[in-house]
């Protein structure tokens, strides 16, 4: 069984996917929501089928892989996630509105464990890659703390969308449909996303 369905608030709520890869099928966005903003169990069953492993994963990339420490900040996130359900909008597009709960949870965690330590040794620098741009290089460099440092403080929206492009190797196509918008709308937040990412490298660079 994958790790996150041990930890889903009622286990019964998801049933098993043997693919592999991230649950696409079942409710779409739209009948899920309209189930969650008139409280049907089934709704939040759906919710958990659909994204639950990409939560977790996402979680993951954000905390580290220490089980346990991924396991409080997921079930904190549905948690929240369902203290929310109710008032979310009708509008509202299921990933982006989870990957912000996501985050928040998990900067939440991280500032709580790693306030008092320092900023960094120098771990920063590895992040440059060939080409000079540190956003690239994330796939290489995921587990480095400092990095988390830095996603934790960064809209969350901006964290949900290098992730989905650099972690999980998403094409703008397949963000698009993720996240809704258009392709120039996703250019363009992605670029914020990275220009963002680099202002923040470059300024903890200095602190080193």
């Amino acid at each position: 069984m994958a790790p996150w369905r041990n930890y889903l608030l009622d286990s019964k709520m998801a049933a098993p996917n043997h693919s592999g890869r991230f649950v696409t099928v079942g409710p779409d966005d739209a009948d899920i929501v309209r189930g969650l903003r008139a409280g049907d169990r089934d709704a939040w069953g759906a919710l958990c089928q659909k994204y639950g492993e990409r939560l977790w994963r996402f979680v993951a990339r954000l905390v580290g892989s220490d089980e346990d420490v991924v396991a409080d900040v997921f079930q904190e996130t549905l948690m929240a996630v369902a203290k929310s359900g109710r008032a979310i909008r009708s509008d509202t597009t299921l990933w982006p509105w989870l990957s912000r709960i996501g985050h928040n949870q998990a900067a939440l965690s991280w500032r709580k464990r790693y306030r008092d330590r320092p900023a960094g040794d120098g771990a920063m620098d590895s992040l440059t890659s060939a080409d000079g741009d540190p956003v690239a290089s994330l796939t290489r460099m995921e587990t480095v703390e400092s990095v988390r440092a830095l996603l934790s403080e960064m809209n969350a929206d901006h964290v949900a969308l290098l992730t989905a492009k650099y972690l999980d190797g998403l094409t703008v196509p397949q963000i698009l449909d993720v996240f809704g918008g258009t392709t120039e709308s996703v250019r363009s937040s992605l670029a914020r996303a990275r220009r963002d990412f680099r202002e923040r490298y470059d300024r903890l660079r200095v602190k080193q």
